[in-house]
């Protein structure tokens, strides 16, 4: 029963932020959720899944140096740019966070994250733990979560059956995770993704539970305590 009445609660809540257009702290700017995890653990298909079901959450969108995979749309996956355009940004100070990946280079447009939060849109941001670090620093008041394997075995096997991997590729991605995973005591929260349904539901819970903290729904509670007539002398 009590499972059940929570199922109820969630439906109603993710219904009543679809019909009002998004979430309860339209008069406030966004939150920033970031998400970091090694290569291999599943935050690409959890985020992406976040993105799609939770209303009133986008995925950040950064500029990169590296050519569109098949598929890709500019402005929805990535901003393609050149060496030379992301070197200028750079000099300029565009960017809130960046990092070079694999030979390629990524960054989040410090303008493009301040409008969309702005509008009030929550962003979900997938990081490495060098972005996260930065993020936390510079935008405080940002849920940050680690998204962990269930073991280093089977984290091996995950980057096994992509069969893209060398030898050396996957020693080297094993390395950088063992590298990643020491740093969780970083982070505000921790998910164990065993399955794709189970972190999902966790990780959905973290972003409901951050919306209604009570400092983010402080104006909502001013307004409708301000509804109310002022009590008789003998209540105050």
């Amino acid at each position: 029963m009590v499972c059940l009445s929570l199922t109820i609660i969630r439906t109603a809540v993710l219904c009543a932020m679809a019909l009002g257009g998004g979430p309860a702290h339209d008069a406030q700017p966004g939150c920033v959720f970031v998400l970091s995890a090694p290569s291999g653990t599943g935050k690409t298909t959890l985020a992406r899944r976040l993105a799609r079901e939770v209303p009133g959450l986008a995925l950040g969108v950064s500029h990169t140096t590296r050519a569109p995979r098949p598929g890709e749309r500019e402005g929805v996956d990535y901003f393609f740019v050149d060496d030379a355009r992301f070197d200028a940004m750079l000099a300029q100070g565009r960017f809130q966070e960046w990092a070079e990946i694999y030979g390629h280079r990524y960054g989040l447009s410090r303008d493009w994250v301040q409008a969309q939060l702005a509008a009030g849109q929550d962003l979900l941001l997938d990081l490495d733990t060098t972005g996260a670090r930065t993020v936390r620093g510079a935008l405080p008041g940002s849920v940050t979560v680690f998204l962990l394997p269930p073991s280093a075995r089977e984290l091996a096997r995950r980057l096994r059956g992509r069969g893209s991997e060398t030898g050396a590729q996957l020693a080297l991605r094993l390395g950088r995770a063992r590298l990643e995973c020491s740093r969780f005591p970083e982070y505000d929260y921790l998910v164990v993704n065993d399955t794709v349904d189970q972190a999902f539901r966790e990780l959905e819970a973290i972003i409901l539970a951050a919306r209604a903290r009570q400092e983010r729904r402080r104006a909502v509670a001013a307004k409708i305590l301000a509804g109310f007539p002022s009590p008789p002398a003998a209540v105050q």
